[in-house]
């Protein structure tokens, strides 16, 4: 009975010790203890406000909710900073009469991303995402907010998994 106890004391122990760099979402954070998500500025032609402030807040709820690391305001081992470059509306099927079906919304951003532990790991690029509605809905109220919410979402997974996956 002793031995078991032990043995299962011994299990437990190596079931809660962990090296920290491995997570259940396949983050590789490395040594990095910290990071920063500067704000992301509208800089595109059509402004719709409030996205920016959405954007940089999503971003850091999902890197603080997909790992261990501290959210930190400045000196952070990770920082992501970059803008939003890109707001649009186009259409993109059309009726028997020539008229649009469709619309689909694009926001794109340009990031850069700067890992002071691993410096080969930076980059800058950008993403985009889209979300289409029919074309006799307008632009505003449930509709703005399911498209940026389905846009922010993947957007902040593809920033998440290029910056601290290897996928």
């Amino acid at each position: 009975m002793k031995k078991s106890a032990l043995f299962l004391c011994f299990i437990l122990l190596l079931c809660t010790q962990s090296c920290g760099i491995y997570s259940f979402t396949g983050a590789d954070t490395g040594d990095a203890e910290s990071f920063q998500v500067n704000f992301f500025q509208n800089q595109a032609d059509l402004v719709e406000p409030g996205i920016d402030r959405t954007f940089t807040l999503q971003l850091q709820d999902l890197i603080q909710n997909q790992t261990s690391l501290s959210l930190a305001n400045n000196n952070a081992d990770l920082i992501f900073e970059g803008e939003i470059i890109d707001f649009y509306v186009a259409p993109i099927t059309a009726t028997s009469e020539n008229t649009a079906a469709q619309n689909r919304l694009t926001i794109a951003v340009n990031v850069r991303y700067y890992n002071t532990l691993e410096p080969e790991k930076d980059f800058d690029r950008r993403f985009s995402f889209y979300y289409d509605y029919p074309a006799n809905a307008q632009l505003v109220g449930d509709v703005l907010e399911t498209a940026l919410n389905e846009i922010y979402t993947r957007l902040t997974q593809d920033i998440f998994n290029a910056a601290l996956t290897d996928w």
